[in-house]
């Protein structure tokens, strides 16, 4: 199958997506093309990559004086401190605004390596190469870069676009089943705000989906990326509406902070709960009908998902809960805003609630399982 292109054109920046298989092995080929021109580059790599994909790299980048920064992508480490180290070693290496700044792992690595490569002397050349399912169809498409801290998750970040997406489902063959799980739930999100269509082939494919099966695999990705660069396009600096791609966010980040971003929770299975909890929520305030719910949560109660809030948190931990909504970046009252659905394809509406009619719903929750 040939490599897939497509093109996200924002206020700040014009930039290619490419999709496709053994993508690493032409970075230099593919730098050409697309007139990405510099001398030196750092790439921040994932610790968990594959020998074999960096001596991929490496042999494809040979024509540049290349610096490696080896990174333990996780939540806790996605902080100032190895932004730091980044900007360090950038300015120990003499970089210019006009060498380049490579990440190649996931979310976690793009987030930060962005976040670097937007505040080094204001703007240095930012490439991703996303390594995880999750990074390909989400984070690293709309330039958002960003770390935690102990009030909350991607509290500090800027909006920094990258110059190219180079996306080579090649590396997914790497991954633990368990983070090829983490990306369909941004796949799935996609489709359930914004295209009934997709989420019907989702429906249909899902299983092959989940083993890589080629093209179902590729055609996900696109469709996905499609999804989200339309919304970025229109909306950039989440003013309005990028805003629908937080469904079941604002629960799931609340229930990651509250588990300290343990492994027992990994960000996608935060939002597959995010996402159900914001569909029982719209059902519980009438917003979408009975049929229309029993379909998602169907789809979302696939074996391979985790299956409720129950398994993770109990009436003790509301509290703490619902205080990291209250932090959520959407906020700008006491209260909180939730985006809710009203069918599968969207539309997404944002409503506020006060923080005791939450409390009350999750309670519910955790008690109780039936509708």
């Amino acid at each position: 199958m040939r490599p897939i292109k497509l093109i996200v054109k924002t206020n700040s920046e014009k930039y290619p997506i490419i999709i496709g298989k053994n993508l690493i092995s032409n970075l230099s080929q593919i730098f050409k093309k697309n007139s990405i021109k510099f001398k030196k580059c750092l790439l921040v790599l994932d610790k968990n990559i594959p020998k074999r994909y960096i001596k991929q790299i490496s042999k494809s980048l040979k024509k540049y004086d290349v610096y490696k920064l080896i990174y333990s992508a996780d939540e806790k480490n996605k902080n100032q401190k190895n932004v730091s180290k980044i900007l360090d070693l950038l300015l120990k290496k003499n970089f210019s605004r006009d060498d380049c700044l490579i990440s190649i792992g996931g979310g976690i690595t793009g987030d930060v390596t962005g976040f670097a490569a937007s505040l080094f002397k204001r703007g240095l050349k930012f490439v991703n190469i996303p390594t995880t399912l999750l990074s390909q169809v989400d984070s690293s498409v709309g330039g958002k870069t960003g770390i935690n801290t102990s009030q909350g998750k991607n509290l500090i970040g800027s909006f920094y676009q990258p110059k190219i997406v180079i996306s080579d489902v090649d590396f997914l063959k790497s991954l633990p089943f368990r983070e090829i799980v983490c990306g369909y739930a941004e796949i799935i999100k996609h489709s359930l705000i914004a295209n009934k269509k997709f989420y019907n082939f989702l429906n249909k494919n899902i299983t092959n989906i989940l083993k890589l099966k080629s093209p179902t695999i590729e055609r996900s990705i696109y469709e996905s990326c499609k999804i989200k660069k339309s919304i970025v396009e229109k909306d950039e600096k989440e003013k309005d509406l990028r805003k629908i791609l937080n469904f079941g966010h604002t629960f799931a980040h609340a229930y990651e902070a509250s588990l300290n971003f343990s492994k027992r929770l990994n960000h996608g299975e935060a939002v597959i709960l995010g996402m159900k909890s914001a569909f029982e929520f719209s059902y519980n305030k009438k917003f979408i009908t009975r049929k229309e719910f029993d379909t998602a949560i169907k789809h979302l109660n696939n074996s391979h998902f985790p299956i409720s809030i129950k398994n993770y948190f109990t009436i003790k931990n509301i509290n703490q809960i619902v205080s990291f909504m209250m932090m959520d970046k959407k906020n700008s009252s006491k209260n909180i805003k939730l985006m809710l659905i009203k069918k599968i394809g969207g539309p997404i509406i944002e409503k506020e609630y006060s923080t005791s009619s939450v409390k009350l719903f999750l309670k519910r929750r955790l008690i109780n399982q039936n509708l």
